[in-house]
């Protein structure tokens, strides 16, 4: 019988990664939705609305970012499970296209529609599915991710 055990990852950064990792996620989500509704009314707005909350979510996923490479490529290389791996992939490629948006914000008025949109759709579409697969993979431990 092959026991593995998992190497203890730190409690501290667990809970900072746990406090912070949510953040961006709202921001970007919140930022998805006021592109949606500038595209629709034409309000500006709602375009420096939606640009300020993709500078505060890049701003806000710097410390999850860290915490995340630390832990999956650095400290626990060889216990970090696939699913840990395409989080942190997915998360970055969100993170890159979260970049493109802010400088697509970037520009006057309605030049930000459609790219604005499609942008904002893909990174939090994107952090969305490593939400899912880590939340499916603590399921699959038996590990409840909320009571």
């Amino acid at each position: 019988m092959h026991s593995h055990v998992l190497p203890r990852r730190n409690v501290v950064a667990n809970a900072i990664y746990g406090l912070l990792n949510p953040i961006p996620f709202g921001c970007f989500v919140a930022a998805l939705i006021f592109d949606i509704v500038y595209a629709r009314t034409g309000v500006i707005l709602w375009m420096k609305g939606a640009a300020w909350l993709i500078v505060f979510g890049l701003l806000f996923s710097i410390v999850p970012r860290l915490v995340n490479l630390t832990q999956v490529w650095i400290t626990s290389r060889h216990a970090a499970v696939r699913g840990e791996r395409l989080d942190f992939w997915l998360n970055l490629v969100a993170i890159v296209a979260a970049i493109f948006n802010a400088f697509v914000h970037s520009r006057d008025a309605y030049a930000v529609v459609p790219e604005g949109v499609w942008l904002s759709a893909v990174t939090v579409l994107l952090l969305a599915i490593g939400h899912i697969v880590l939340a499916v993979r603590a399921s699959d431990r038996g590990v409840l991710v909320h009571d």
